[in-house]
């Protein structure tokens, strides 16, 4: 199906804006008017520059408050609609949106707007253009699809179509299902849209938080299939407020319109199907950038962790470093993509490897949502890796046990198998960092090719300002997204210390804390201290015997528990860029990530990394 985009979703000027949805894959545009009445084009120009970027105009909109108005009114918004439809010739387009009326003067009924459109159609015919009549979910009269298709149903004109909005329809709680009662033919366009679930006034909403199929609580799927299983078969596009992407990248935001609607198209089956998600088994390995200089730091804080260097890639100066069934690697290479990393961040997490039930699927679907492959020539005699560049810019590696992929161990380094470590048997999480704008791209991303599900969003409270975060589980997978606004927070400090690395901490799993805590301890570990006013709380807030308290505030474990089980939490000293490690153990069922300790955490770490010379509180 031809795939559209409203002008107004991006940031920019027209001309930035065009570039930007034909470098993304789309079809066609909607064109906002307000986007063509800010530029200097004339409409014959603003025509030829959308063909010539490969696009055709799909829709102008918007025409506002048209139905049922007493005269002189009336007579007016016919004058109006005459001059939009010589616009549309000019522009080069045959379709224009109606939306419906909150006219304060408006007088409603069905009969009395059936007319106004069928008389609509006659002028429309005479400039060989269409209408189509969209339902906002907070129109004066008409404000529920079945409404504006009755409208349209009386109207009976030829020139006279519906236009079906999903977040009119499923704002309003309405039955996605009572589409399939029209008749595909008479809908003339389809504009898809998510947002998240607020309790807020419809109009507000809509204007601000809209977001990409995908990326919100709407069921846009159960409303597309809806509007398939009528035999609609036109463009299906994405009108997108909101205020985020109005100030992002066009580039990105474009790029992440058409990834979900490639997503989208797929899950209901509109499009011959991609490969299906991958459910990502575990992490198999991470891969840290660095210099021959910078090493010497970060092996001491992996060999403090419990990790020992068990071998090395056989013609590339990587270390391996195990612990239990993680991989770390190390990698002081002067070229390719780990040193390009390392320059642009410093030291940091460069590559990131998932096992998955088969590696070449994955990469197809990933590279088939638009994700961007990584190459880099390998060495004869051993394996190509297929990688993905993530959203942060690291690379994604792609491994899976049922081909030669899971060999790597044994082709491309020389190994040995790990020492009795302290504990560690795997990656827990990862968290990623990166600009809260930016959050909601890199949530799709996961959810889209890793059939990742989502947590609740929580605000998290830096003394600095508010971090925004949410969990994305795909499987073997977990990763936290951390959204900075504000610039002094602990989140925000990273990205500009490190220019904007995504990984800001990895997070291990073990199966008994407190042992692990006795055994880094041996190798000079340096634990976050957590101080003694946190301890006294949680014992009050959870009911915590005496002897468990003093285990925690001895070992500087924090603690959280819900109805499914126990988290505990042990934190490394920050390093000077934000980076950290962290240490947790899962008890029973409990699924979350200690959010309740980040307050406190940050804290901690904001005084472990307090400037040289200032008194301690």
């Amino acid at each position: 199906m031809r795939t559209s985009i409203a002008t107004v979703t991006l940031s920019g000027t027209l001309p930035t804006k065009l570039a930007a949805i034909a470098a993304a894959g789309f079809d066609g545009i909607e064109i906002f008017e307000q986007d063509f009445l800010a530029s200097d084009f004339t409409p014959e120009e603003v025509g030829r520059m959308v063909r010539d970027h490969g696009l055709e105009i799909t829709l102008f909109q918007p025409f506002r408050d048209f139905e049922a108005l007493p005269e002189p009114h009336r007579a007016r918004a016919f004058a109006r609609a005459e001059r939009k439809f010589e616009l549309m010739n000019q522009l080069g387009t045959d379709l224009m949106l109606v939306c419906s009326s909150v006219h304060p003067q408006a007088q409603g009924g069905i009969d009395r707007m059936a007319q106004d459109f069928s008389d609509l159609g006659d002028l429309a015919e005479r400039h060989g253009v269409r209408v189509g009549y969209e339902a906002l979910c907070w129109g004066r009269h008409v404000f529920d699809h079945r409404d504006a298709w009755e409208v349209v149903r009386r109207a009976d004109h030829p020139r006279i179509g519906l236009i079906l909005d999903s977040f009119h329809t499923l704002s309003r709680g309405l039955d996605p299902e009572t589409i399939r009662a029209i008749p595909g033919d008479r809908i003339f366009f389809v504009q898809l849209a998510d947002a998240p679930a607020i309790p807020m006034d419809l109009l507000y909403w809509s204007r601000h938080f809209r977001n990409m199929p995908g990326e919100g609580d709407l069921d846009v799927a159960a409303f597309l299939r809806a509007v398939l299983a009528t035999g609609y078969d036109g463009p299906l596009s994405l009108e997108i407020f909101n205020d985020q992407f109005r100030a992002g990248l066009p580039r990105m935001v474009a790029q992440d319109g058409h990834r979900s609607l490639i997503a989208l198209m797929d899950q209901v089956g509109a499009t011959p199907p991609l490969p299906p998600p991958a459910p990502v088994e575990r992490v198999e390995f991470i891969e840290f950038a660095t210099s021959p200089d910078e090493a010497p730091a970060l092996e001491g804080l992996l060999t403090s962790i419990g990790f020992d260097r068990a071998g090395r890639h056989v013609t590339k100066p990587v270390s391996l470093w195990r612990q239990g069934a993680m991989n770390v690697l190390v990698n002081t290479d002067a070229t390719g993509f780990a040193h390009s990393s390392f320059v642009a961040h410093g030291t940091t997490v460069s590559e990131i490897a998932l096992m998955v039930p088969d590696a070449r699927s994955a990469h197809a679907r990933a590279t088939a949502l638009l994700a961007q492959p990584h190459e880099q020539p390998a060495t004869p005699g051993q394996l190509s890796i297929p990688a993905i560049r993530g959203v942060g810019g690291s690379v994604i590696r792609l491994l899976d046990g049922a081909s030669d992929l899971s060999r790597i161990w044994e082709v491309d380094f020389r190994a040995d198998p790990p020492g009795a470590g302290a504990g560690i048997t795997g990656i827990d999480h990862l968290g990623q960092t990166m600009a809260y704008d930016e959050m909601l791209s890199w949530s799709l991303f996961y959810t889209a090719i890793f059939a990742g599900e989502k947590a609740p969003m929580v605000d998290v409270a830096d003394p600095d300002g508010l971090v925004r975060s949410q969990a994305i589980r795909a499987g073997g997978l977990r990763v936290t997204l951390n959204g900075a606004e504000a610039r002094h927070t602990l989140a925000g400090r990273f990205i500009e210390d490190s220019f904007g690395a995504s990984v800001q901490h990895v997070a291990f799993a073990s199966d008994d804390i407190f042992a692990t805590a006795r055994a880094l301890e041996g190798r000079g570990f340096r634990p976050l201290r957590i101080g003694a006013n946190y301890y006294r709380d949680a014992q009050a807030r959870f009911g915590l015997d005496d002897a468990l308290t003093a285990r925690l505030q001895a070992a500087n474990v924090m603690y959280d528990e819900d109805a499914e089980g126990r988290f505990f939490q042990l934190y490394s000293e920050p390093r000077a860029d934000g980076f950290f490690f962290e240490i947790v153990q899962r008890q029973g069922g409990y699924a979350g990530y200690g959010a309740p300790n980040a307050p406190f955490r940050i804290a901690a770490q904001k005084r472990a990394a307090r400037p040289a010379g200032m008194p301690r509180r």
